[in-house]
C-alpha cells in the first residue's frame, strides 16, 4: 500500500497553539516533530506581533520657536514653558528608537486654542501622525472652529477638558453644544475628554444623543483612588461601556496610583474593571510626553510604559496587548488607511 506523503504545515497556518493542536490531530505530523512545529508557532507569533502597529494615542508636543508658534495658555497668564521643549524631532527620534509606528498628537494646553504647531507636525508626517486640537468649548463659534481645523487643516478631532471647568461645566451637555456634536458627526471627528468622574453623567447625556461621534476618555477619568467614594465614582466610568462609540485610555497610571511606585500594581484591580466592562477592543494606550520631557514631567520612561502593558498587567492576553498598544487606535484614527 502506497504511503501518503506527510502534510506540510506552513508557519502561517500555525497562527496559534490552538491551531497547532487542530492541525496536528488532522495530519500525519508525528508527535516527535511537535517541538519543531511549536518552534514554528512561536516564530509565527513573534512575526505577527512585530507586524502589529504600536500607536501612542496621547502625545503632547510643543514648539521651541515661540515667535513662530507662540504660547497662549488660556488659564495661566504668567505661564512659562518647560525648560526642555517636546518637539516633533524629539518625538520622532524616540518613536524610531522604540518601534512606535504611529502617534496621535494631542494639542498641549501651552499653545491654547492655537493648533498651528500640531498642524505643522501633522503635515510634516501625515503617515505617522494624527492630531487632536483644542478649541474653546464656551466659544459661540465652536462648531465653526471645529469645521475649520478638521476640514481645512486636517485634524482628526478635538480634545475637551471639563476637568478645568469644575463648577462651570454646563457647556458639556448644554443645548448650545448640540451644533458642535452635530458637526462632529458630519465630519467623522473624534472627541477625547480630559474629564473627572463626577462630570461623566453630563458626557453620557451627549454620548446617547450623538451615538455616531467617537468619544475617548482620557486617563481612566483621572479617578481619585484614595477617595472614600472611589468605587461609587468609578461606576460612572463603567456606565459608559454600554455605548459602543466610547473608548478609554489606559494611561497615566503613574498619576492615579496612590503608591506612585512603578508598575503601579495598586491600579491593576481598577484597570481590570474597565477591561471587563469595555473589553479589550475599546482600550487604548498613551503616554503623554516625548523623550527627555518625560522625566521633566515626572513621568515613566517609554520603555517602562511599554513594559507596563506588555509584561506587568497580568490579565492582558497577547492578543489584548496588540489591540491596546495599537490595533484599536489604528481603527479609531484610521492609521490603517495610510
Amino acid at each position: 500500500m502506497r504511503q501518503m506523503p506527510k502534510k506540510r504545515v506552513s508557519a502561517s497556518e500555525l497562527a496559534s497553539r490552538r491551531d497547532f493542536l487542530t492541525i496536528l490531530a488532522g495530519s500525519t505530523v508525528s508527535l516527535s516533530a511537535a517541538p519543531a512545529v511549536l518552534a514554528l508557532v512561536s516564530k509565527a507569533e513573534n512575526t505577527a506581533a512585530q507586524r502589529a502597529p504600536i500607536v501612542d494615542t496621547h502625545m503632547h508636543v510643543w514648539s521651541d520657536d515661540p515667535v513662530r508658534f507662540p504660547f497662549a495658555h488660556p488659564y495661566e497668564r504668567n505661564f512659562k514653558p518647560p525648560e526642555i521643549a517636546g518637539t516633533m524631532k524629539m518625538l520622532l527620534e524616540e518613536m524610531d528608537q522604540f518601534g512606535i509606528t504611529y502617534a496621535v498628537l494631542v494639542q498641549v494646553i501651552y499653545h491654547g486654542w492655537d493648533n498651528r504647531y500640531v498642524v505643522h507636525c501633522l503635515k510634516s508626517q501625515p503617515r505617522r501622525f494624527r492630531a487632536q486640537g483644542l478649541i474653546d468649548p464656551t466659544d459661540p463659534q465652536v462648531a465653526q472652529k471645529l469645521d475649520y481645523w478638521v476640514r481645512e487643516q486636517g485634524l482628526s478631532g478635538m480634545r475637551f477638558s471639563p476637568i478645568y471647568y469644575r463648577g462651570k461645566d454646563e457647556w458639556l451637555n448644554a443645548k448650545s453644544s448640540y451644533p458642535l456634536w452635530k458637526k462632529a458627526q458630519e465630519l467623522g471627528a473624534v472627541f477625547n475628554f480630559f474629564i473627572a468622574t463626577d462630570q461623566l453623567p453630563k458626557l453620557e447625556d451627549m454620548v446617547k444623543r450623538f451615538p455616531e461621534v467617537s468619544v475617548v476618555i482620557d486617563h481612566l477619568a483621572r479617578i481619585d483612588l484614595r477617595a472614600e467614594n472611589a468605587a461609587v465614582e468609578f461606576k460612572k466610568l463603567l456606565a459608559l461601556a454600554r455605548y459602543p462609540n466610547v473608548w478609554v485610555k489606559v494611561s497615566e497610571l503613574s498619576i492615579i496610583s496612590p503608591s506612585k511606585e512603578y508598575p503601579y500594581r495598586d491600579t491593576f484591580p481598577w484597570v481590570k474593571r474597565v477591561y471587563d466592562a469595555f473589553g479589550p477592543d475599546r482600550l487604548l494606550w498613551g503616554t503623554g510626553f516625548p523623550g527627555a520631557t518625560r522625566a521633566q514631567a515626572g513621568r515613566p520612561s517609554l520603555r517602562e510604559e511599554l513594559t507596563l502593558i506588555r509584561n506587568e498587567i497580568p490579565y492582558f492576553t497577547r492578543e489584548d496587548r496588540e489591540k491596546i498598544l495599537g490595533r484599536n487606535a489604528a481603527r479609531v484614527w484610521g492609521f490603517d488607511r495610510t
